[in-house]
């Protein structure tokens, strides 16, 4: 062992001492502090007195109790902040530190060592830092600079310049130095290597030590109100996207918390995926959730809301369909800004007319017709906002309410209720009187005053859901109001700027269909949800400060302006690659720039990351000749098996081919093995025809877990994922023969890491007629001859 070694090692040593002993002491800490949570809780009424004889008693018991909630509120945060302590400590034992680098600082002449790890570690003084935590300000000069000047930001005394000196990285393992390299790249080769060459785990992990400069400038950005991250297959968008929640909750840990921070994400498989990482840097998780869900969670109680992997299916699938071009256009036209601007024209316009409403009935008659709703709607207060108008038209709803209640109490329904009340009905309405009217057991003996209240307390709870109902604006007629936009196809000539799709009149008989049934097409649940916030007033959530939107490319124009709508206090990081736009709507578009518009050029940064880590380099330079602008993606120089490509004749070649090569892969020990099929469909036939393979599991729309294993999966469930062994099920002409199917194909082709095998039933797909020769191995097929 060298001199560096063996100094770095002791070091090591006497680190690894440091933590062993305030793990003892934090352990210690955390028991007190939960004994003292327990001790609260189990003696928290004898410590508060309870009188309510005088007003001064009242008082006081309110104080005790105060006292004592507060008590147990502080217990309850000095455990947590003991218990997270204690859990990052005995993570940094298992890894102390990744990094080290040596600086300058100007003005001075003293070299500090800074060392570099996921937690913050001051010696038992309290007085020095051992390690610096990967967030604060100095360690930016880490994954930024090579050797030479450099600098970084800090809150109290701005910019600091200085020298960096030297750059060391470490790979530690249960106490040992496996390696130390002085380097003057942002991360060395070394450190990827280690990390990319391993196989694939059953969660994403924290990619701290490996964090590369563009990646570190993402994870870092806190100028505008935008970022995007527009990044190739494999260029660790959505780790840096990660460690950048991270970063965000250690920079802003005074004024933000966890449940502020929402990521939307492309399905539940994929929120279990990345649901460590943030974990295993000793932060909360952000709060998770595809915008499917939230569109299910606004419309269910209305619709059968189709999915958006449904559409998908619909699209991949459904060419033969007589209303497939008219469905394909409708989901292109509807996911525009074109048809956002129409919709807020639309709403304009309905100040004059156009709302319709839906009349109010109490058993079986009419209190308010709908007519006569509309006539009051727009013949009363009509100088007044919107809004106002109809918190108007509330109130004096719930005034014909209050007179029906009034007329009612005199009916003989009334009478026939009391007598039909049970005993206990009875006695509960006589203790509710009690309470309310201050009745007493004489008061309750007046025969016509007592029917006369319970016929009031009848009456009242019969017309409850009617005043409910009418404060919730339920007397709008949502539906039929978007309904009435298709109604007419020339209708929307008066609010749209531009033509109309060619199919216009075909998409409003479509979409009038689906909501005669009471279905609602995922292209038309945005639009109808837009419609409708801005008609009540708009739901808005003040409390999310960032939020984070993952696949972005599988978003709409129209979708993005509804969520800056919906988190108006919101900064937003999109994060996309559109060589993977597989939805019809984003068929044609190839970048963010139309998102540029959103808060405008002074608020928005874009950062490309182009650099592609995931895959070996022979993969990289086979996938990137699949798409155009590939050249400018680059591989990093990771060396593997060349992609191979098998032509077979039959299903049964096919399935004995792909089935041996699993038991091969399998073999080599390979910890994910995914066969990627171009639909469900497709997966479920691939399930059935490999289903004897032994561990092998179907991948569906609703899955929540990402499996570990053999699995079969539709291309569009496994984008964000990666795979150790990808086998693409039919690579041939007849499944990939569109043109629009090419980035799906390549969205397949790229979530293998190690190792890409192709197969064709018949001829190959005219994408990789394209190919270089020498970037594809053919192989010679096993045959059941």
């Amino acid at each position: 062992m060298n001199k560096d070694l063996r100094q770095e090692q002791e070091r090591v040593d006497g680190v690894l001492k440091i933590i062993s002993e305030q793990i003892d002491k934090s352990a210690d800490e955390t028991t007190q502090r939960r004994n003292d949570v327990i001790n609260v809780r189990k003696n928290f009424w004898d410590e508060v007195k309870v009188n309510t004889d005088s007003f001064d008693d009242y008082l006081e018991t309110i104080i005790s109790l105060r006292q004592q909630a507060q008590q147990l509120a502080i217990g309850q945060i000095n455990h947590k902040q003991a218990s997270n302590r204690l859990a990052a400590l005995r993570r940094m034992k298992e890894v102390p530190y990744f990094g080290r680098i040596d600086f300058i600082e100007e003005g001075t002449t003293d070299l500090e060592r800074i060392y570099i790890g996921v937690s913050t570690l001051m010696d038992n003084s309290g007085e020095n830092i051992l390690i610096y935590d990967w967030r604060a300000p100095i360690s930016s000069v880490y994954y930024d600079y090579p050797p030479g000047p450099a600098e970084y930001d800090t809150p109290e005394e701005g910019t600091i310049h200085g020298v960096l000196d030297q750059k060391w990285q470490y790979i530690i393992r249960n106490g040992v130095i496996e390696s130390m390299f002085d380097t003057s790249l942002t991360i060395g080769d070394e450190i990827l290597q280690h990390v990319l060459g391993k196989g694939t785990n059953k969660h994403m992990r924290s990619i701290v030590a490996s964090i590369q400069k563009e990646q570190n400038q993402i994870i870092r950005y806190d100028k505008g109100r935008l970022l995007i991250v527009q990044g190739a297959a494999g260029s660790g968008k959505t780790s840096a996207a990660l460690q950048r929640i991270a970063y965000l909750l250690y920079k802003y840990r005074n004024w933000i918390k966890a449940d502020q921070i929402i990521l939307f994400s492309p399905n539940a498989m994929f929120n279990n995926y990345v649901s460590r990482v943030l974990p295993e840097l000793g932060e909360e998780n952000m709060q998770q959730v595809t915008f499917q869900e939230y569109l299910v969670h606004r419309l269910s109680d209305s619709f059968q809301v189709e999915d958006n992997y449904e559409q998908l299916e619909y699209v991949l699938t459904g060419i033969n369909d007589s209303t497939y071009k008219t469905r394909t256009a409708s989901i292109r036209f509807k996911a525009s800004i074109r048809f956002f601007e129409t919709i807020k024209e639309y709403r304009q316009t309905l100040e004059q007319s156009g709302m319709i409403f839906k009349g109010i009935r109490f058993r079986g008659k009419p209190i308010v017709t709908g007519k006569q709703i509309s006539e009051r709607f727009y013949n009363t207060d009509t100088t007044l906002r919107f809004g106002n108008r109809l918190e108007k038209l509330t109130e004096w709803l719930l005034k014909q309410i209050d007179e029906t209640e009034k007329n009612e109490l005199k009916k003989p329904w009334v009478q026939d209720e009391i007598e039909l009340l049970s005993k206990e009905d009875y006695q509960k309405a006589y203790k509710y009187l009690q309470k309310k009217q201050g009745f007493t057991e004489e008061s309750f003996d007046d025969y016509e005053r007592e029917t006369k209240i319970l016929g009031k307390m009848i009456v009242r709870k019969k017309l409850k859901p009617l005043r409910e109902w009418a404060r919730m604006l339920r007397f709008i007629d949502f539906k039929g109001i978007y309904k009435q936009l298709f109604s007419d196809s020339k209708r929307i000539e008066q609010w749209i700027k531009g033509d109309t799709p060619t199919e216009w009149k075909d998409i409003c008989h479509l979409t009038m269909e689906m909501l005669d049934e009471g279905k609602l097409y995922y292209e038309d649940a945005t639009p109808f949800l837009l419609l409708k916030e801005l008609i009540q007033g708009f739901q808005s959530n003040v409390s999310i400060k960032f939020m984070l939107i993952d696949e972005a490319q599988d978003y709409s124009p129209f979708q993005f302006e509804f969520l800056k709508r919906l988190f108006p206090s919101a900064k937003m990081t999109v994060l996309g690659d559109f060589n993977q736009a597989i939805f019809a709507h984003a068929s044609e578009i190839v970048d963010f720039n139309m998102l540029k518009g959103l808060y405008g050029p002074d608020e928005t940064r874009v950062i490309n990351l182009t650099q592609s880590y995931r895959s070996t380099k022979p993969i990289v330079e086979f996938t990137r000749r699949l798409v155009p602008g590939g050249d400018l993606i680059n591989a990093f120089d990771r060396e593997g098996k060349k992609p191979v490509l098998t032509q077979l004749s039959n299903k049964d070649d096919l399935h004995s081919n792909i089935i041996s090569k699993i038991e091969e892969l399998k073999g080599n020990q390979f910890n994910t093995i995914a066969v990627i099929c171009k639909s469900a469909a497709e997966s479920l036939a691939a399930y059935e025809a490999l289903r004897d393979v032994e561990g092998i599991k179907l991948v569906k729309r609703g899955s929540a877990e990402y499996e570990q294993g053999v699995v079969i999966i539709p291309a569009y469930l496994a984008k964000g994922i990666e795979f150790d062994a990808v086998i693409i099920y039919d690579a041939s002409a007849k499944v990939y023969g569109e043109e629009s199917l090419r980035r799906l194909f390549y969205t397949a082709c790229t979530r293998a890491m190690h190792q890409l095998y192709l197969y064709s039933l018949g001829e190959v797909s005219p994408f990789l007629h394209e190919i270089n020769a020498d970037l594809l191995l053919l192989n010679q097929p096993i045959t059941n001859e």
